[in-house]
């Protein structure tokens, strides 16, 4: 079988090999076990820092340039650029025995737009973003969205969608990820909620993750005097607002910025963490919500995307508003009734680890299978 990628996630050349941003290169290393020859539509450039790994298969690559909106040179610049791109998309996609596009995003809807021309060849769409009808999103997403939905412009199709939709469209599957080996299963003590509190966030440190509210939590309940921690990893343009936020407040004997760290260091963090404190405004399936559950550390998030459906609307977590009052409630009742606490943090531990590395690949298996 030949493979085709069309992903926005840079390809970038180095002396062994070909890499990519890690956890996208995880997952398509699954993927790609299960194919004869790999070929990725991607720019193959990036000028930010990424955490990258190499690709396990050696991938043919048709370079594009990336493009956006954002200015007027941007506008300029895109629309020189978008014929070309246009062109290397449909000529990967005529080489290709089954297409694998990655939604959302610029060159996904030019993939979505593109694939509508090979009616007769096998495709999944991965679409990692909100799939949820009612949120509100760019207008570009709600494009691939109606796309990707439409039987007639999209054919022969399956789209990998998070979370139950209840939708009528035959292409949409709801689908799941995975960060865990079922050899990584081990038994997890009960965590007491009597001494200091451990509270933790694993994200990007951008605006839309708000880890702010986090480090606002954290401080909320020192000055209630309570004995609390709060270990954050991961990056971003934050970073430096969050440390001035610290620095203000006296609280770096309390608030830790690890930065980006491997998965053994993060896996310690959440057998260690009482809660996690995840308050993002946009997901797709966050992969930390389901993490955290894995290793007992009970998740405290926002209502948005699948999260009701992984939490179970608050069977197996927390779901709250974006308001550092609420948070701290909700908290503090764990923290009076931890038999609560415990009876969630154990289902949560139960659902999450149905969903293994195992499962994930086997069901990739099964829809690579179906065609």
């Amino acid at each position: 079988m030949k493979f085709l990628i069309v992903t926005l996630a840079p390809t970038l050349k180095k002396s062994d090999g070909y890499y990519s941003y890690a956890p996208y290169v995880y997952e398509m290393n699954l993927w790609n076990k299960h194919v004869d020859e790999l070929a990725i539509v991607s720019p193959i450039s990036y000028n930010k820092k990424l955490l990258v790994s190499r690709f396990e298969n050696e991938p043919k690559v048709f370079p594009i340039a990336s493009f956006s909106f954002i200015s007027i040179s941007e506008i300029l610049k895109s629309i020189l650029n978008i014929p070309g791109i246009l062109y290397r998309i449909y000529k990967a996609m005529k080489w290709a025995d089954h297409i694998h596009l990655r939604c959302p995003g610029n060159i996904g809807l030019l993939g979505c737009m593109v694939q509508v021309l090979f009616p007769k060849k096998k495709k999944t769409i991965k679409y990692a973003g909100n799939w949820d009808p009612n949120s509100k999103q760019p207008r570009s997403y709600k494009l691939q969205q109606w796309l990707l939905k439409n039987t007639f412009l999209t054919k022969n199709a399956k789209v990998l969608v998070y979370g139950n939709w209840n939708d009528t469209s035959k292409n949409i599957v709801p689908f799941f990820t995975a960060s865990y080996s079922e050899k990584e299963k081990e038994p997890i003590a009960d965590k007491c909620l009597d001494k200091e509190m451990n509270l933790l966030f694993v994200g990007t440190l951008s605006e839309g993750k708000q880890p702010l509210l986090s480090i606002k939590v954290a401080h909320e309940f020192v000055l209630k005097g309570h004995k609390v921690c709060l270990d954050i990893y991961g990056d971003g343009v934050e970073r430096r607002n969050l440390e001035l936020y610290i620095k203000k407040h006296n609280l770096s004997n309390v608030i830790k910025l690890h930065g980006n760290k491997d998965k053994n260091e993060i896996k310690a963090a959440y057998k260690k963490a009482h809660f996690l404190v995840f308050i993002s405004k946009s997901e797709g399936w966050p992969k930390v919500v389901a993490e955290a559950m894995f290793w007992k550390c009970l998740p405290i998030s926002t209502s948005v995307s699948c999260v009701p459906d992984m939490l179970d609307n608050g069977n197996r977590g927390s779901l709250v508003n974006p308001d550092v009052t609420e948070i701290i409630a909700e908290i503090a009742y764990y923290k009076k009734h931890p038999t609560v606490y415990r009876t969630k943090i154990n289902k949560a531990l139960t659902w999450s680890r149905t969903y293994t590395l195992e499962n994930f690949e086997e069901s990739i298996k099964d829809i690579l299978g179906e065609y």
